[in-house]
C-alpha cells in the first residue's frame, strides 16, 4: 500500500514539473523577442545580403591592385607547306609543335584610380555595416514599443476586471437594497443594471485590444500568433524616462550614435571617391609586363627536353595607354557619378532632417506623456477617494445611483488614463534611447 501511495506521489510531481515547464516555455521574454524578430526580419535579411555584397567588392578592389597572372599551353597540328616554329625555316611535311608560355602584368600608375575604388568599396562595405546595424535597430526599437504596448494593455484589461468586480458588487447591494424598498430612487437598480452590462462590454474592449496588440507582436516577430504565449511582466513603475534631457542633446548624440546617420555619411564619402575613381581613368595608365615561353616541335631532331631548355625564353615590357577618346563614356561616367554623389548629399541631408524632426517629436511626446502621467496620478487618487465616500453613502441609501455611477466612471476613467499615460512616457522614452544609440532595458 504503501509503495502505491509513493508512486502515485511520484507521478503527480512529474505531472506537475511538465506541466510547470510546459508553462515556462509559453512565455516570452523581451529578449526572446528581439532575438526572434530579427532572426525573422527579411529587411535585416537583405540588409546582411547587402552589406555582404559590399564586402566582397570591397575585397575585389583591393585585389584589383596586385599583378595578373596567366599560363597558357598549346598543341599544334600543321600539314603541307609550313614554317618549323623552332628553326623558322619553310618545310612541306607534317608537324606537331608544343607552346609554353606564363605572363604577368600590373598597373604602375592610373591617376590612383585603383586606389580610390578601393576606397570607395571600403567606405560603401562600411555603410552597408551601417544600414545592417540600423535595421536591427529599428526592429529593436519597434518590439520594445509593442512588448510594452502588450503590457499597457494586460494592464487596462486587469483594470476591467476589477472595474466589473466593483460594478457587479453595486448592481448586486442595489438588487438587495431593492428588495428592502431602501434605494434612494426607483430607477437605481436599473441604472446599476446598465453600469454592469457597459463594465462587461468595456472588457470585451480591453480582451480585444490585448490581443491585437500581442498579434502585432508576433507578426514583428514573423511567426505563427500562438494565444496561449504571456510575456515576462516588466514594472513601469521602475522604469526610468528620459525626463532631463533636451531634444536638441539627443540630436547631436543621435548624429555621432545612430546607425543610420553614419550609414548616409558613410556613402556620400563612397560617393566622393567614386567621382575621383572615374576621373583617375581620364590619365595615361602605365603598366609593366613580362613573361617567360618556350616551344618544341617534332620536326626538330633535338629531344623533347634539350627543346624544352633551348627554346627557353623571356621579356618584359613598358606600356603606356594614353586615352584620346573613348567615346565621352569617361566624361560621362564622370558626370553620372557626380549626379550620384548629390544625389548622397541630399540622402545624407534628408537623413539628418528627419532625425530632428523625430527627436523632437519623440521628446514633445514623452514630455507630454509625462505630465499627463504626473497630472494624472493627482487625478486617480483624489477620484479613488471621492468613490470610496460615494460608495459608503450609496450602500446607506443616501446617494442615488447616478451620483454612484458618476463617480465609479471617474475614476475608472482616471485609473485606465493613467496606466496608458505611464506606459506612453516609457515608450517615447525609449524611442529617445534609441535615438542615442542606448537602447536596453
Amino acid at each position: 500500500m504503501s509503495f502505491h501511495k509513493y508512486t502515485l506521489i511520484g507521478f503527480l510531481f512529474v505531472a506537475a514539473f511538465n506541466a510547470n515547464a510546459q508553462q515556462a516555455g509559453n512565455v516570452f521574454t523581451l529578449q526572446q523577442c528581439l532575438d526572434t524578430a530579427i532572426k525573422h526580419n527579411l529587411q535585416v535579411k537583405q540588409s546582411y545580403i547587402t552589406a555582404e555584397t559590399n564586402r566582397i567588392s570591397f575585397v575585389q578592389a583591393k585585389d584589383n591592385l596586385f599583378p595578373t597572372v596567366s599560363g597558357g599551353v598549346s598543341r599544334e597540328l600543321t600539314t603541307g607547306r609550313t614554317i618549323n616554329p623552332v628553326t623558322n625555316t619553310y618545310i612541306n611535311q607534317s608537324v606537331t609543335s608544343d607552346n609554353y608560355n606564363l605572363q604577368s602584368s600590373v598597373v604602375l600608375f592610373n591617376g590612383l584610380a585603383y586606389q580610390n575604388a578601393v576606397k570607395q568599396a571600403s567606405l560603401a562595405y562600411q555603410s552597408g555595416q551601417m544600414n545592417y546595424q540600423a535595421a536591427k535597430d529599428l526592429v529593436t526599437v519597434n518590439v520594445i514599443t509593442n512588448y510594452l504596448q502588450v503590457l499597457d494593455q494586460e494592464e487596462i484589461l486587469e483594470q476591467s476586471k476589477s472595474q466589473l468586480a466593483v460594478a457587479k458588487e453595486g448592481s448586486d447591494r442595489s438588487e438587495i437594497l431593492e428588495k428592502e424598498g431602501a434605494n434612494k430612487a426607483e430607477s437605481d437598480v436599473y441604472d446599476l443594471r446598465g453600469s454592469l452590462q457597459a463594465s462587461k462590454v468595456n472588457l470585451v474592449i480591453a480582451q480585444n485590444s490585448l490581443n491585437s496588440a500581442m498579434l502585432s507582436l508576433f507578426q514583428l516577430m514573423n511567426i505563427p500568433y500562438n494565444k496561449d504565449v504571456q510575456l515576462q511582466h516588466l514594472n513601469a513603475e521602475e522604469l526610468q524616462g528620459a525626463k532631463d534631457i533636451t531634444p536638441d542633446e539627443v540630436y547631436q548624440t543621435a548624429l555621432q550614435q545612430l546607425a543610420v546617420v553614419k550609414a548616409a555619411t558613410l556613402m556620400r564619402q563612397s560617393a566622393e571617391k567614386a567621382v575621383k575613381y572615374y576621373k583617375g581613368l581620364l590619365y595615361p595608365q602605365l603598366s609593366l609586363g613580362g613573361g617567360v615561353g618556350t616551344n618544341y616541335s617534332n620536326s626538330n631532331s633535338n629531344s623533347y627536353s634539350d627543346q624544352f631548355q633551348n627554346n627557353y625564353g623571356t621579356y618584359i615590357q613598358l606600356g603606356l595607354n594614353i586615352p584620346i577618346f573613348t567615346n565621352h563614356i569617361k566624361k560621362n561616367n564622370i558626370a553620372l557619378a557626380k549626379i550620384n554623389l548629390l544625389n548622397y548629399e541630399y540622402v545624407e541631408e534628408n537623413t539628418k532632417i528627419t532625425l530632428r524632426q523625430n527627436v523632437e517629436q519623440a521628446y514633445y511626446n514623452m514630455t507630454a506623456a509625462y505630465n499627463r502621467y504626473q497630472a494624472l496620478k493627482d487625478e486617480s487618487k483624489a477620484y479613488s477617494e471621492s468613490f470610496r465616500i460615494s460608495k459608503i453613502r450609496f450602500e446607506n441609501g443616501v446617494l442615488t445611483s447616478v451620483d454612484y455611477i458618476t463617480s465609479k466612471n471617474n475614476v475608472d476613467a482616471a485609473n485606465l488614463n493613467l496606466i496608458s499615460a505611464r506606459y506612453d512616457y516609457f515608450i517615447y522614452s525609449k524611442i529617445l534611447d534609441y535615438y542615442q544609440g542606448k537602447l536596453s532595458f
